[in-house]
């Protein structure tokens, strides 16, 4: 699980986890900070590595942390297959400057794209 604490209660931040890997897993991208985007490349790393197993019992284990039954059917029947042949890097992380507001270092977090998409 996560390493940083990221300014939040557990189950705040776990939520807040969850919420963004599944947002990544749908749409390809997430623009946040750069210390949420490490934790979210983290955790979505381990879910395309179970999408990878392909087995009833990592489908359930997705299921338990991916909030959407859709993403999590899209895990496995096109994400996971596509990195079939790679051994982890699925995720790209770009720094993109500091936020306007409060001078937070922005990043964008983003699957790689292989031959097979």
């Amino acid at each position: 699980m996560p390493m940083r604490k990221l300014g939040r209660p557990t189950a705040h931040r776990n939520a807040m986890l969850r919420g963004m890997v599944t947002y990544l897993l749908e749409n390809g991208k997430v623009e946040t900070t750069y210390t949420r985007a490490k934790e979210v490349s983290a955790l979505a790393e381990k879910m395309i590595t179970l999408g990878k197993e392909h087995t009833l019992a990592s489908y359930r284990r997705a299921l338990a942390f991916i909030t959407k039954e859709d993403v999590a059917k899209k895990l496995f029947d096109t994400i996971a297959p596509s990195y079939a042949d790679v051994k982890g890097g699925y995720t790209q992380i770009y720094k993109l400057g500091p936020r306007r507001g409060d001078g937070a270092e922005m990043a964008l977090i983003r699957l790689v794209k292989t031959n097979a998409q």
